[in-house]
């Protein structure tokens, strides 16, 4: 089995781009997308607004320019308060068109909790009239992007108002909404990759991979440690160097026929930007390079 028949993508988070302000130094798209390249990797998500152009054609011959494909966005929303709902949904429509316009196939949607923070260094747990909310934004959520051609995955995130097993729990109980597997965010939120992709039976329609310190992921979850300074404190590690079961979520979503992309995406904080070829681009060889031998195994 080759690295290309695991469809391997890479996420502009591994290289420091994120939408949260004040996250690090943010490097420029021919950048991030050179290296994505030179790793061999074949597609590469859409990024924060401003990474790429904001026209999708312009997005696509972007993309050609350095042999890669658009495989997803990551898209939050504020979906449990049914004041915002409307807002939520034209964040969603507005996503969706460009994802579709530019040839991907997954809007990956994070459950945002919109408490006037930025980033992802607060948790909370939402009522039962939230809850309904939630699913119901999630239903809506889908018909949009189905509308455009697009899947929707919900993404279980740290900082989002689905973080925990039990909240990933609740979502395959009393929703058929499809999943993206985030390795890292699972751990930092309690719970084990290989259980839930278990525990999912086939809804996985997408991966972020990542290894995590549990450590740091142990200190996040007692509110020790903000989630960004986590994160640039090395929260998020190159696969097989932290504590994710990396070999069993693999052989797991292979014996069940995943055929989605598995998106390397080490977040990380850039206080300066490195050297060509370093940083992140290292790291992210070193993940390559692990899932390389785990897949000739």
């Amino acid at each position: 089995m080759s690295q290309r028949s695991l469809r391997l993508a890479g996420a502009p988070i591994t290289w420091g781009v994120c939408e949260v302000p004040g996250w690090g130094c943010q490097l420029g798209a021919e950048r991030v997308l050179r290296e994505i390249a030179s790793l061999g990797l074949g597609a590469v998500e859409l990024g924060p607004r401003g990474f790429l152009p904001d026209d999708p054609g312009d997005v696509a011959r972007t993309l050609e320019r350095h042999d890669l494909r658009l495989a997803a966005g990551f898209v939050p929303a504020v979906l449990h308060r049914t004041e915002l709902r409307a807002a939520a949904l034209d964040t969603v429509s507005a996503a969706a068109r460009t994802l579709a316009a530019a040839g991907a196939e997954i809007l990956v949607l994070a459950a945002e909790l919109g408490n006037g923070a930025a980033g992802y260094d607060r948790s909370a747990e939402l009522s039962a009239s939230e809850w309904g909310a939630l699913l119901k934004g999630l239903d809506h959520s889908r018909s949009v992007a189905g509308d455009l051609g697009l899947r929707i995955a919900l993404h279980p995130h740290y900082g989002t108002a689905v973080e925990r097993r039990a909240h990933v729990d609740r979502i395959l109980a009393y929703s058929d909404v499809p999943i993206c597997l985030d390795t890292g965010h699972l751990v930092v939120g309690g719970a084990d990759p290989v259980e839930v992709a278990r525990a999912a039976n086939g809804r996985v329609i997408h991966v972020h991979f990542k290894d995590v310190d549990a450590g740091l992921a142990a200190r996040v979850r007692a509110g020790e440690l903000g989630y960004r300074d986590a994160v640039a404190r090395g929260l998020y590690r190159p696969l097989g160097d932290g504590d994710v079961d990396v070999a069993g979520v693999v052989g797991l979503l292979g014996a069940a026929g995943y055929a989605g992309w598995y998106v390397l995406e080490q977040d990380v904080v850039l206080e300066e930007e490195p050297a060509e070829g370093e940083g992140p681009a290292h790291s992210a060889a070193r993940s390559v390079s692990y899932l390389q031998r785990i897949i000739q195994r």
